[in-house]
């Protein structure tokens, strides 16, 4: 018992500081200094919630900017042994696992290409025929934004230079200008977008 003693004395302790205060402790500071992280950096409309600037949606309207492709997916409510896709599904984040000498994939990426090719006689960029590893993607390059520019511009009857300086404002620049890639977040972009198409539309007297 003299050998046992301080052993389970010790364990005790280190599970109350490793695993009950120490989580609480930084999960109220986190609370304090980051509200808005700690709750899941939401988005709100109108006091309702839309999603999560964390998070992609899938935006399939010529109206609004497109996001990252997404593979990830859910079960198929008519045969539970199955999945079925479901883009941007935060409760199965994942790949497509397809490498790149998948004929499958480069198919897929071929086609998507030539359709965007079709719409924007540009050169597509990559972000636009291709996933991402998690599949939640939230944002896409500056170049996938300025792709998709005179699509919108035609279909909400605006001019291509209103939406353009959408784009940049909405432009993240790398962190500290030195970590990750400037990018723009597809959610705050369309909402933006929707509140610039109803300041832009004429008003009934």
């Amino acid at each position: 018992m003299n050998h046992m003693r301080p052993a389970l004395v010790f364990v005790v302790l280190m599970t109350l500081l490793t695993g009950i205060a120490y989580p609480l402790g930084m999960t109220g500071l986190a609370g304090l200094l980051f509200p808005n992280q700690a709750q899941g950096s939401l988005i709100t409309r109108d006091s309702k919630v839309i999603g999560s600037s964390l998070i992609g949606q899938n935006f399939t309207s010529e109206k609004y900017f497109h996001g990252r492709l997404s593979a990830t997916t859910a079960t198929d409510p008519t045969d539970a042994t199955k999945t079925i896709s479901s883009p941007y599904n935060a409760a199965n984040s994942a790949g497509s696992n397809l490498g790149p000498t998948s004929k499958a994939l480069l198919d897929r990426v071929k086609t998507d290409a030539e359709k965007l090719h079709a719409e924007n006689n540009r050169p597509v960029p990559v972000d636009l025929v291709t996933s991402s590893a998690s599949g939640l993607d939230p944002d896409i390059t500056p170049a996938a934004a300025q792709f998709q520019i005179p699509r919108i511009a035609k279909a909400r009857n605006l001019t291509e230079m209103q939406v353009q300086e959408l784009v940049e404002h909405l432009t993240e620049p790398r962190l500290f200008g030195l970590i990750g890639e400037p990018h723009v977040n597809v959610l705050k972009l369309n909402l933006a977008l929707d509140e610039l198409a109803a300041r832009s539309s004429p008003q009934t007297p």
